[in-house]
């Protein structure tokens, strides 16, 4: 059986997701359509690249992803379909790829070249979809692009080290559905630059000087219920990801609120980590 898997910035109002699939189900038979995520901030590479780079290999090897943000064909924002440790991901070459592969080597990278034979305005639908279609055939990926070596690459999006090595600036690169602040600041990168030093995070007025290992190891469940800190708590911790998270204890952005409206932060906001 073959699975595709979907990550777009549409929504669920529109009815743009459903006719994707009605055509994926047509192409390929025996096909597994799953949902990753259709709630991507319009437009935003780093949110996309970090559901879908924690995502992919949770999916058996061969699975085909299709990535629908920021997907109209330009010049400039050529259509790609790569071949990533046994993975195939289908997407513009808008920064979202590279990403995902990081420092890694992909397996096979191809300009998809078949647009002459498609007039089209919906380039998931009308372009990838016919993609995943040919590779859910076993179909060479050359057949329906030319090979090239090199994609394009985001900048600016990696933390910053200072000199002395004392201090870690990074920033908030996604905000998830309880408002919590995910960053770009890694647990490998915190151990080998903190060295077991003490430090404390700064997040505009915000400061955190313990790292928690869950939600509710923040809690201190021998007090009574109506003497214990909890609705509001704010915590920082390293999420399954990895990434630092900034959180809020049972946030609720509908009553307590999120981290993000909580300490004032937002996307691209910066989060320091000074060490002593």
């Amino acid at each position: 059986m073959a699975i595709v898997t979907l990550t777009t910035d549409f929504g669920h109002k529109d009815y743009s997701v459903s006719v994707i699939k009605a055509a994926l189900i047509q192409q390929i038979p025996k096909l597994s359509v799953i949902d990753i995520s259709h709630q991507i901030s319009p437009y935003n590479p780093s949110e996309t690249a970090y559901i879908l780079k924690n995502a992919f290999r949770a999916f058996p090897k061969g699975s085909i992803h299709i990535i629908g943000v920021e997907s109209e064909w330009t010049p400039e924002n050529i259509h790609l379909a790569i071949e990533f440790e046994e993975h195939y991901f289908i997407g513009a070459d808008n920064g979202i790829l590279s990403m995902i592969i990081d420092d890694l080597k992909a397996t096979k990278i191809v300009e998809i070249n078949i647009h002459e034979a498609i007039v089209s305005s919906f380039p998931v639908l009308d372009v990838f979809v016919k993609v995943a279609a040919h590779i859910a055939r076993s179909g060479a990926l050359e057949v329906i692009g030319k090979k090239i070596n090199q994609i394009k690459e985001l900048t600016n999006i990696n933390p910053v080290i200072n000199p002395k090595e004392n201090q870690i600036l990074g920033t908030v690169i996604y905000i998830d559905n309880y408002g919590n602040l995910i960053t770009n600041i890694k647990k490998t990168l915190f151990d080998k630059i903190g060295k077991t030093r003490t430090f404390t995070i700064y997040a505009r007025n915000i400061k955190f000087r313990k790292i928690y290992n869950g939600y509710s190891e923040s809690i201190d469940f021998s007090l009574p219920k109506n003497k214990r800190e909890e609705d509001g708590k704010k915590l920082a911790l390293f999420n399954s990801a990895g990434h630092l998270e900034l959180a809020v204890y049972k946030s609720n952005q509908k009553t307590v609120g999120g981290a993000g409206s909580l300490f004032g932060l937002d996307y691209r906001d910066p989060v320091t980590i000074k060490f002593e």
